[in-house]
C-alpha cells in the first residue's frame, strides 16, 4: 500500500508540474519571466487622421472665394465653404473649430481664377501659418479656358499637384490635406442655361469653352462640350492618384463632381458657380469626408 501511494503522489506531481509549466507559458509567453505587479497597457499609436484639426488653411480658386455668391461678379469670402463665416454656409473651418477659433484660426489663400499652375504659390504662403489641415479645391479653371485646345495637359495639372504636395509635405510633414474634386461643369451648363440672365452674364466670358454658345446642341457645339468633360474626369482622376499616394491626403471620392447642383445650389448672378446654398453643401462634403473614421 505505501508503495502504490508513494507512486501515486509521484505521478499525481508530474502532472501537477506539466500543467503549471503549460498555465505559465500561456500568461507569460515563451521562457519570459512573470510580471512583477499589474502590467501598464501600450499607449494607443497617434492616428495618422487628425478627425479634429486645430487650424485650417484654404488654397484655390473662385469657388473658394465664394465667387458671385452674394453679389455679381465678385467674391465673397464670408460664404466660403471652407473658410467663410456666414451662419448660412457653416464652413468647414466653423464645423471643426467653432465660429471663434475660425474666426482666429483659419485662412483663405484661393484666388479667383486661379488654375493649378497657381497652387505652388498658393501652397508657399499657406504653409506660413502652420495649419493642421489644408483644403484644396482647384482645376476648374484649367478646363474652363477660351478653347478646349488651351485648357491645361493632364501632364502639367499631374506635375504642379504633385510639386505642391511636396512642398506642403516638407515644410509641414504632418499637415493634413482635403482635395475636392474638380465639379461637373457639363451639369452646370445643362442646369444654367434654363436662366436666360445666366446665359448673357456667361457671355461675359465665364467658362467660354463649355459655356460659350449655350444654345447650340450642333455635333461640334456637343464635341467641344464633351472634350472639356472628358478633360475634368482626367484631372478628377489625377487628384485621386496624387492624393492616394500620401497618407495624410484625402481625396472626397468624387463627391463634388457627383453632387447634381440645381439652380438653388447656383448663384443668381451667373449660374454657374455655388451660391450661399450651393457652399453650405460643399462645406457639407468636406466636413463629411474629413471627419470620417476611414476615408
Amino acid at each position: 500500500m505505501r508503495k502504490r501511494s508513494r507512486r501515486a503522489r509521484g505521478v499525481l506531481a508530474v502532472v501537477a508540474a506539466a500543467v503549471l509549466g503549460l498555465t505559465g507559458c500561456d500568461a507569460v509567453g515563451g521562457d519570459s519571466a512573470a510580471p512583477s505587479g499589474s502590467a501598464k497597457p501600450s499607449p494607443k499609436p497617434t492616428p495618422l487622421w487628425d478627425r479634429s484639426p486645430g487650424s485650417v488653411a484654404a488654397v484655390g480658386d473662385s469657388i473658394t472665394r465664394g465667387f458671385d455668391a452674394c453679389d455679381v461678379l465678385s467674391d465673397c469670402p464670408d460664404a466660403s465653404w471652407a473658410t467663410g463665416a456666414s451662419p448660412e454656409v457653416d464652413s468647414l473651418a466653423v464645423r471643426l473649430l467653432g465660429r471663434s477659433g475660425a474666426a482666429r484660426r483659419s485662412w483663405n489663400y484661393a484666388v479667383t481664377g486661379a488654375r493649378m499652375a497657381d497652387l505652388p504659390g498658393q501652397m508657399a504662403r499657406a504653409v506660413r501659418r502652420e495649419p493642421q489641415l489644408v483644403t484644396v479645391m482647384v482645376g476648374a479653371n484649367d478646363a474652363c479656358r477660351s478653347t478646349p485646345s488651351a485648357m491645361t495637359p493632364v501632364s502639367a495639372f499631374r506635375a504642379d499637384f504633385e510639386d505642391s504636395l511636396r512642398s506642403l509635405r516638407k515644410a509641414l510633414p504632418k499637415a493634413q490635406v482635403f482635395v475636392a474634386s474638380v465639379p461637373n461643369l457639363k451639369r452646370l451648363w445643362s442646369e444654367g442655361r434654363t436662366s436666360p440672365m445666366g446665359k448673357q452674364v456667361w457671355k461675359l466670358g465665364i467658362c467660354p469653352s463649355m459655356l460659350g454658345d449655350a444654345d447650340a446642341l450642333d455635333p461640334a457645339a456637343t464635341l467641344r462640350r464633351d472634350t472639356v468633360h472628358k478633360r475634368v474626369e482626367d484631372y478628377n482622376k489625377v487628384l485621386k492618384e496624387v492624393c492616394a499616394e500620401d497618407e495624410r491626403c484625402r481625396y472626397d471620392g468624387g463627391a463634388v463632381y457627383d453632387y447634381r447642383f440645381g439652380t438653388a445650389q447656383l448663384s443668381r448672378w451667373d449660374y454657374f458657380h455655388p451660391s450661399v446654398n450651393g457652399q453650405a453643401r460643399l462645406a457639407e462634403i468636406a466636413y463629411r469626408t474629413v471627419t470620417a473614421k476611414k476615408p
